[in-house]
């Protein structure tokens, strides 16, 4: 079976959506983005400052609430869904929780061949890019640099720190050949 669907888990500012775009366009065939990052901007206002959905705190934690949650499950839902319809995927997510954030996906994605990424970047180096992105809480970048792999399982990493996001891409491309 040839890899249906790329799961790229980094903390915040390590270069997976970077990531995404370079695949995009070396695979040889077209590949959909679906991006942690796009799903929470898909969620109404309301749920982007309350408990039940996702909160960002000042010092860059991140806390979800029951609702959030929900909607996470459908959207993983909908992702295998386009998958077993006939496209191919990579996910750009964070895995807050570890392997309990894996777990989900690994249930979502059942049957599906599917190369699980883990991108890596040293956390001063995240934390200089959430500086210049300017779009994030400082100190969330730094916060998930770690954690985020913390008893994850990969099938291959690559380390953004010092490694350009076009020859991690190709080093995943390999990977998939």
């Amino acid at each position: 079976m040839t890899t249906q669907v790329i799961v790229l888990n980094g903390g915040s500012s390590s270069g997976k959506s970077g990531i995404v775009r370079c695949l995009q366009a070396e695979l040889p065939d077209p590949w959909l983005a679906a991006a942690i990052d796009a799903f929470v901007d898909s969620l109404p206002a309301s749920l982007r400052t309350s408990d039940a959905g996702i909160e960002f705190a000042e010092d860059g934690g991140v806390a979800v609430g029951p609702e959030f949650r929900k909607l996470e499950a459908a959207w993983r839902e909908g992702v295998a869904a386009m998958v077993r319809a006939g496209a191919r995927v990579i996910v750009d997510d964070v895995f807050l929780g570890g392997p309990a954030s894996q777990e989900p996906w690994r249930k979502a994605l059942v049957g599906l061949d599917v190369c699980w990424v883990g991108v890596r970047c040293e956390g001063m180096v995240a934390e200089a890019r959430e500086i210049a992105r300017g779009d994030r809480p400082r100190g969330m970048a730094a916060a998930q640099a770690e954690t985020v792999h913390r008893g994850v399982e990969y099938d291959l990493e690559v380390d953004t720190t010092h490694t350009e996001l076009l020859d991690c891409a190709r080093t995943i491309a390999t990977r998939l050949m």
